[in-house]
């Protein structure tokens, strides 16, 4: 077993979920009957046929926090599916920070697809292929969103930050309350291999497991403004609020991005062919 596969395990250990609630938490958004809530609150499941996928949110809205869901994708042929899990505000000039899940025929790697948007622009793609399946069991994607950065973690391994560098003018997402969304869509006109492979529709429905759905944030007050205020406490509840990576966590960012990372937008000389976003000149780990 390598060192990286074996930090995985003993980190994904160090996540504990309390009062994961589905009832409590979310409301089934879209989709008719394709969306269940199982075991009590404790299960979600989503499908997708050739009529309809299915959704569901957050009740609340947030203004910064940490979002953990576990995750058991479509398995098999899930070529043109898109599950997804992510934060977005409404209304034009929307924030967004996404993990999407880019179905692949069967035997191929799932891709994720990571974005975040500030102030309606998002156009900072980054795409990862997993170093396990996800198919087979349950794995925790989690989103770190604080003032200072934003952090995808997999398995509690980090995976890309987002630093806040509004400083040399790069809009960062702070201002704006998000919910929590996740769905199961057909997007077969670009999910796999750039839409050259479709949806096998003789495989529906197509079905993806969630769990454990976990947060850890300020909610929107019934004024409108955030509920949590200043606060200095070293409680793992509040862990979020200044979260960083130590140098461990700088080792496991880079090994996952020399090794599974297969699209990064700083590196895209076609599509920025004049010049490269300015924050791509800053940081390397975005």
């Amino acid at each position: 077993m390598s060192l990286f596969l074996l930090l995985s395990i003993l980190m994904s250990t160090q996540a504990p979920f309390t009062n994961a609630d589905f009832y409590k938490d979310a409301e089934i958004t879209w989709g008719d009957q394709r969306a269940k809530i199982l075991n009590g609150g404790r299960d979600l499941t989503l499908s997708l046929d050739q009529a309809s996928g299915s959704g569901f949110q957050s009740k609340n809205e947030y203004l910064f926090g940490r979002f953990d869901m576990q995750l058991k994708l479509v398995p098999g042929n899930s070529a043109g599916t898109v599950t997804t899990f992510y934060l977005s505000s409404q209304g034009a000039g929307h924030d967004e920070i996404d993990f999407e899940f880019l179905g692949n025929s069967s035997g191929s790697p799932y891709t994720i697809h990571t974005n975040v948007f500030a102030q309606g622009k998002g156009n900072k793609e980054q795409q990862f292929q997993l170093w396990f399946d996800p198919t087979t069991s349950f794995h925790t994607y989690s989103i770190v969103w604080n003032p200072q950065r934003i952090i995808f973690l997999v398995d509690n391994n980090p995976i890309r930050v987002f630093n806040n560098q509004e400083s040399i003018g790069v809009p960062f997402p702070k201002n704006q309350h998000m919910r929590v969304y996740a769905s199961l869509w057909n997007a077969d006109d670009w999910a796999t291999q750039g839409g050259r492979v479709k949806t096998d529709w003789t495989k529906a429905p197509f079905t993806a497991y969630y769990r454990n759905f976990n947060i850890k944030g300020c909610p929107k007050s019934s004024s409108g403004s955030s509920s949590c205020g200043s606060s200095t406490s070293s409680d793992s509840n509040e862990q979020w609020r200044t979260h960083e990576l130590d140098s461990a966590g700088r080792n496991r960012l880079r090994w996952v991005q020399s090794k599974h990372m297969v699209y990064n937008y700083c590196s895209d000389k076609q599509r920025f062919a004049n010049s490269v976003p300015a924050e791509c000149k800053r940081s390397r780990f975005l």
